[in-house]
């Protein structure tokens, strides 16, 4: 990327130093209501490109996006579209061919892996489609691991607080197991235990529900979107479940690479506007 004039980020957030604590999302909601109202993410003219044998492939077209602290963001579309891609570029776990991406005040095309890494570790919980579970370690570790490497808490607050979130989606009696003897239900709701442990100020989830059954997949709903009306914690979901994007303030319809809708919901399910969004 070259020749490019930064975006100001709006946060006022000075960059994540190695070693430096994150403020936690309740020390953030203690602020006022103008600095709450800022975006918490922001992309201008993210662009990813995939470079193969006989030609280069454009996954994402020149995509701008805002989200604002608390809000909760589906991201919809077929597959191929390009959601995947999009929700890691926005969390750090890739960089963009072009285009610039801040979260939480970080300017993530800036930021190299390990910067990135420190970032994600204190201000982002991520819940993966293919899990990322460690096959050796218990649901317990696993779920432990975020805290561990933040050192944010004590080891005993860690445990404790680990084993709260596992009872909360319904694996008091699998704590001890180990990913292998998991389902893959209960392989999915370790890794959203996980993803949840540190608090985070924003939780990116692809396909958080793909594969639970109606049931469980409705408990898991709820526990993200009463954590993000208890902690304000902001919510960016993929999802090929309807019902669950329309639970969110807003759906971005993602086609080939661009945004071609948006859907703005007032109240859960009903009365919602919708808008066409151009992706040239």
């Amino acid at each position: 990327m070259q020749n490019q004039t930064p975006v100001d980020s709006g946060s006022g957030q000075q960059p994540l130093k190695q070693n430096q604590s994150a403020p936690t999302v309740a020390e953030n909601l203690t602020a006022n209501h103008a600095e709450l109202s800022q975006p918490i993410i922001m992309a201008a003219q993210l662009e990813q490109t995939v470079k193969t044998a006989t030609n280069n492939i454009t996954i994402l077209h020149q995509l701008d996006l805002s989200i604002r602290a608390g809000e909760q963001v589906a991201i919809t579309g077929r597959s191929g579209s390009g959601k995947s891609t999009l929700l890691g570029l926005l969390a750090g776990l890739d960089q963009a061919t072009q285009g610039q991406v801040f979260l939480c005040g970080q300017p993530l095309h800036q930021l190299n892996e390990d910067e990135r890494a420190r970032v994600r570790l204190h201000y982002v919980g991520f819940v993966f489609q293919s899990f990322q579970l460690l096959d050796h370690l218990s649901a317990l570790d696993n779920v432990m691991l975020p805290l561990t490497l933040s050192k944010t808490v004590s080891p005993r607050q860690a445990r404790l607080r680990s084993q709260q979130l596992l009872e909360r989606v319904g694996l008091q009696d699998r704590m001890l197991q180990t990913p292998r003897v998991l389902s893959g239900g209960e392989q999915q709701r370790v890794a959203i235990a996980r993803a949840l442990v540190t608090e985070p100020q924003v939780v990116f989830a692809d396909e958080p529900t793909g594969n639970l059954d109606g049931h469980t997949a409705r408990a898991i709903e709820d526990l993200l979107f009463n954590l993000n009306r208890e902690r304000g914690t902001t919510l960016v979901l993929v999802t090929h479940d309807l019902a669950l994007a329309s639970r969110c303030n807003r759906q971005l319809h993602l086609q080939d690479g661009r945004f071609r809708e948006e859907l703005l919901n007032f109240k859960s399910g009903s009365n919602h506007l919708t808008r066409s969004v151009s992706g040239d």
